[in-house]
């Protein structure tokens, strides 16, 4: 049944939610479980209210909320504007890091730009994670990625893979891929790097500890480029960041 409509929320952003459903002018679409929860109990959003629905298909659609309660239907109105290309593509692979350090690690990328994220065991990876728990850990680190979504504005889903081992992973890697090894011992920097090729970057990262010495070679062996990032350690999750900031601010969308 629907409730009465909520006051007008004059002076506050429109909320953004995630659907994984064909979105189309003139449609009514039934949220989601999570969404609809997110929409009642935590934006407490009512019949009449406004919001913002996209799936990842590089639109926004503005959209009125008809019915809330047990089921929340809401009508689509005609999309937004194409989300631009990005100048820049980057696939983030790092290593899986403790709890809260991933979490952060994933938001903040994608609220950086980052376009594929690849979860990777490493020798130095203390995160026990196998079968059922893994795949909740991963559907967790979707959820990160589309809430990053929702907050930072971006109308396509950043790619998540499934976690695996670096070594498997190097081997999937096609030849000449611009792949770049964060290490802070490494003798060239970014600055001393050519734009990448194609508008296409890679980043490769350890976790709490960095890559074993081993792994850093068979990286390298793989087609990767040891860089560092100044003269500074930086934790698991703040190289990463660090890193995709200076891409975007070098060859990016920063630049703009």
């Amino acid at each position: 049944m629907a409730t009465p409509a909520s006051a007008p929320r004059a002076g506050m952003r429109q909320d953004r939610i995630y659907t994984a459903q064909p979105l189309a002018a003139g449609a009514r679409v039934e949220l989601e479980p999570g969404a609809r929860r997110h929409v009642t109990q935590v934006l407490r959003l009512g019949v009449g209210d406004a919001l913002v629905l996209f799936n990842g298909d590089g639109h926004d659609y503005p959209a009125t909320l008809v019915q809330t309660g047990a089921a929340v239907l809401a009508e689509v109105a005609p999309p937004g504007p194409t989300e631009p290309v990005l100048p820049l593509a980057v696939t983030l692979a790092l290593g899986i890091t403790k709890g809260e350090r991933m979490d952060y690690a994933l938001q903040k990328a994608v609220e950086l730009g980052v376009t594929h994220l690849v979860p990777l065991f490493t020798e130095r990876t203390v995160v026990k994670l196998r079968n059922e728990r893994l795949d909740r850990r991963h559907g967790h680190w979707q959820g990160v990625v589309v809430s990053a979504c929702e907050q930072s504005g971006r109308r396509r889903l950043p790619g998540l893979a499934p976690p695996q081992r670096l070594g498997t992973w190097l081997t999937t890697l096609p030849p000449g891929h611009n792949g770049l090894l964060l290490h802070h011992r490494a003798e060239r920097t970014l600055t001393d790097l050519p734009p990448p090729p194609a508008g296409q970057a890679m980043l490769l990262v350890g976790p709490e500890g960095g890559l074993a010495p081993d792994e850093r070679e068979t990286a390298l062996a793989h087609g990767f480029t040891a860089v560092r990032l100044g003269p500074r350690v930086l934790r698991a999750e703040t190289a990463p960041l660090a890193a995709l900031a200076a891409l975007q601010i070098l060859w990016g969308d920063f630049r703009g």
